[in-house]
Formats: structure tokens, sequence, C-alpha cells
């Protein structure tokens, strides 16, 4: 149980670190090709969000190729788990989303 905790803890914080971060560091780089960062940073963190679950859950076809074949086995415990770890990595994506546009509301 801790194990699992653990994982999708690290998941949720992976992805949301990593759309947060990107739209942050996409926001610094505009500046210095002299675009709007709001817009950049806006854009950056809705196109980031599907490769921050990706990457926070370590692949796209290690986690579904680990539902397939134990439900195929008749395992469901795993298949759940893994289940549980994509979702935790898509609050974590959507939150820094969500958080991005918060940041954003501000300086608009």
């Amino acid at each position: 149980m801790q194990y699992f905790l653990a994982k999708a803890g690290l998941d949720f914080f992976i992805a949301f670190g990593v759309v947060f971060g990107g739209a942050a560091l996409a926001a610094v780089g505009s500046v210095f090709m002299l675009l709007p960062p709001v817009t950049t940073m806006l854009d950056t963190a809705d196109r980031l969000k599907i490769w921050a679950i990706v990457a926070a859950v370590g692949g796209s076809i290690d986690p579904v190729r680990v539902i397939e074949s134990n439900i195929a086995d008749g395992h469901l415990s795993p298949a759940a788990q893994q289940i549980c770890f994509i979702i935790a990595a898509f609050l974590g994506a959507h939150l820094g989303t969500e958080m991005v546009k918060l940041v954003c509301k501000g300086a608009a």
C-alpha cells in the first residue's frame, strides 16, 4: 500500500511539474522571441498535458501492456493499480494546467 501511494503521488507531481514547468519555461523563451508570454504559456500548458501523463506513468506502451496482460490472465489488481496511476498523473497534469490558467488570468 505504501508503494502504491508513493508511486501515485510521484506520478501526480511529475505530471504537474511537466505542465507547469514547461509552460513557465516557454513563457521565458517567448520573451526572448518577442512573443506574448501569457498566450504562449496557455497554449503550451494545453499541448503538454497529454505528454505529462505519458512521462509520469513511464511511457505510453508499458502501462497499457501491464493492464492488458493482467486482465487477460485474470488478475485485476495490477491492472487497477495502473489505471489509478494514470488517473493520478491526469489529475496532476490537469491541476498544472489550471494553475497556469490561474497565473495567466492575473497577468491578462
